[in-house]
């Protein structure tokens, strides 16, 4: 469970802690720059290569109803980037996993609604078989998509899409790494 009292790591461009904020504070039309993290989930036993999206909860401060990436967030002080990863996805979609693997730093600032994202966000890459149960105030649903499929509609329509995720899609599509680990899945 998450506790109510959620802070951020504040950090300079070179990911060195700055200070520590509350995180429901945090979000505004000047956001200071953060830590958080993106996750790209996969199914690891199928030949489709299928990638978990989810639709952000109506609720959400930042970008709501909006279908983004598996699962995003922050790394709480003291914590390290894989553990934030797999606490907050357990969290967010109620799977428990044992290992996620970090494939690309990112950094990226974008604004909507007068509310900016301002972070330094590693992008991750998982796999997991079983069941989502997603927490109903952090998404609104979830869907498998085809990996190849998902990159040719976040490159016609990026705008129906986080801008962060389009981003890190397009970053995974051009990693080495990324696609070694998406071709050694078993079919």
């Amino acid at each position: 469970m998450e506790s109510c009292e959620e802070y951020v790591v504040l950090v300079d461009e070179e990911d060195k802690e700055i200070g520590i904020e509350k995180k429901l504070t945090v979000h505004s039309k000047r956001t200071p720059l953060h830590r958080a993290f993106s996750l790209f989930l996969f199914k690891s036993t199928k030949d489709t290569k299928e990638l978990l999206l989810q639709q952000r909860a109506e609720d959400k401060k930042t970008w709501p109803l909006v279908w983004s990436n598996s699962c995003c967030g922050h790394p709480s002080p003291n914590e390290s980037y894989k553990s934030a990863v797999i606490r907050r996805t357990r969290y967010e979609l109620g799977i428990k996993l044992n290992a996620v693997e970090k494939i690309s730093d990112y950094r990226y600032c974008f604004s909507k609604d007068d509310i900016m994202e301002n972070e330094i966000c590693p992008i991750f890459v998982g796999f997991y078989d079983g069941n989502v149960v997603p927490h109903p105030q952090e998404v609104q649903a979830v869907k498998w998509i085809r990996w190849e499929a998902w990159q040719e509609e976040t490159a016609k329509y990026p705008d129906k899409y986080s801008p962060w995720c389009v981003e890190e899609t397009r970053i995974l599509a051009l990693d080495k790494k990324f696609n070694e680990l998406l071709a050694c899945l078993p079919s």
